[in-house]
């Protein structure tokens, strides 16, 4: 069974946390146990915690979500960009999946809330769906024909 984590942004948690019931139930759905639900201030303090996350053994994938809603400035942009390079680079130095379930930058208020379950599942199909590739790809041995690890 694979182990997640969930990290949860609370600014525009109208919207986050309508992304967490959803991520909750697909983890549900789809036979994963979580483990964490982590709740930040926003969008830009999730790479806060990843590090913490993917250390632990009970941890196997972590799934972030999150809502950057389009505003008068290019703060929007900056916030998205940021944490989502910073996610990547926290996935990659740990070696464990950790997905973006981040609706934005650009979204109004509206395109979000249509986006909430599409953006939440897939950030956890994902997850779920790396863990269990890698675990698989860790076991696999080259035996003279190609090893297709799906």
């Amino acid at each position: 069974m694979v182990k997640l984590a969930l990290v949860v942004a609370e600014f525009n948690y109208d919207i986050t946390h309508l992304m967490l019931q959803k991520a909750l139930e697909h983890a549900k759905f789809l036979g994963a146990e979580v483990t964490y639900v982590v709740k930040v201030p926003g969008v830009f303090d999730i790479p806060m915690v990843l590090k913490e996350l993917a250390l632990k053994e009970d941890v196997d994938a972590v799934v972030t979500l999150g809502a950057v809603i389009q505003g008068a400035t290019k703060h929007d942009e900056i916030v998205a960009q940021q944490a989502a390079r910073k996610i990547l680079d926290l996935a990659v130095e740990s070696g464990k999946p950790i997905t973006l379930g981040i609706i934005g930058h650009g979204a109004n208020r509206m395109q979000a809330l249509e986006r909430v379950e599409e953006y939440a599942r897939r950030a956890v199909e994902a997850a779920v769906k790396l863990a269990r590739r890698k675990k698989l790809l860790k076991e696999a041995k080259y035996g003279g024909s190609t090893v297709v690890i799906d």
